[in-house]
């Protein structure tokens, strides 16, 4: 799976593009693309990548991404009958900045666009308000989703509790850095390999380290584990079989990647805080 690059086209009589998507469920899709992009999401969880960065996220996520940054989503199933929502923004870097520059009244949203470069997250409160402002977008014409989408950096900006999410020395060029190849290298062959077993030394000898070396490096990229990191993707798609098949749930452990179905409990109950049968019961509609 490959860091693809995606072409942004702008929304009719719009410098900019605004999309709303609505998805049972958020694959993983590592990607970049030269434009600034805001993305809001609803009735979703799972795991959101940005640059070096990989981090769970739960209802009411929001982040602003700079040019060229790599990232994706990816999550869990939708409740039944609660689909997935996903705001999208996205901004070419020339008409954004050089509105900034033609404008001393946009000239705070300068620092805004330099924390960027490695991805922003947000307050609940400031996602919450995000969330009507792109709510109403949907019916709005293209001058009043220009306000509102000034209305969104502006909450952006005054937001004192955003964080930046990649690392410090995260290179955000096309031509990134051998460190960051390297990560991305190994999130493609998680990805491509979840279902079977996933060594750590393995992995480790696909980017020519040792072992221990590719645990110090995997942590201080990601600041989650190797072993946290591939069980929060079976988990993932074990939730996706759960709802969507019938398939008996040790034929679901295996096919996730678990060696047992003691293990495999275990994990569930850990990241969903219920047991993969009270899980299918749930999303069935049964009483558990």
């Amino acid at each position: 799976m490959k860091l693809m690059f995606e072409k942004i086209l702008p929304s009719e009589n719009s410098s900019w593009r605004y999309w709303l998507y609505k998805l049972d469920n958020i694959e993983f899709n590592w990607h970049y693309h030269p434009e600034y992009e805001i993305a809001l999401t609803l009735n979703s969880q799972g795991q959101r990548y940005v640059g070096d960065n990989i981090e769970n996220y739960h209802e009411l996520d929001m982040a602003f991404l700079g040019p060229h940054l790599p990232h994706t989503w990816s999550s869990s199933p939708a409740v039944i009958g609660k689909p997935q929502k996903v705001f999208v923004a996205q901004i070419p870097v020339r008409w954004l900045e050089n509105l900034m520059l033609s404008m001393p009244d946009l000239a705070d949203f300068k620092s805004l666009l330099e924390l960027s470069r490695r991805g922003i997250k947000f307050s609940e409160d400031t996602v919450k308000k995000s969330a009507k402002i792109f709510a109403k977008m949907q019916q709005a014409n293209a001058s009043q989703r220009f306000i509102g989408l000034l209305e969104i950096f502006q909450l952006m900006l005054d937001d004192k509790d955003k964080q930046v999410l990649s690392s410090n020395g995260y290179n955000v060029s096309v031509t990134s850095d051998a460190s960051t190849d390297k990560l991305d290298k190994v999130i493609r062959y998680i990805h491509e390999n979840y279902t079977g077993k996933l060594p750590a030394a393995k992995v480790a000898s696909l980017i020519h380290m040792s072992t221990n070396h590719f645990h110090r490096f995997f942590k201080q990229r990601t600041e989650q584990t190797f072993t946290e990191v591939v069980n929060q993707l079976r988990i993932s798609k074990a939730c996706s079989l759960l709802i969507n098949s019938q398939r008996p749930i040790a034929t679901i452990s295996d096919t996730c990647g678990f060696n047992n179905i003691a293990n495999f409990n275990r994990r569930f109950l850990q990241f969903k805080g219920m047991r993969p049968k009270e899980f299918r019961q749930i999303y069935a509609g049964k009483p558990v």
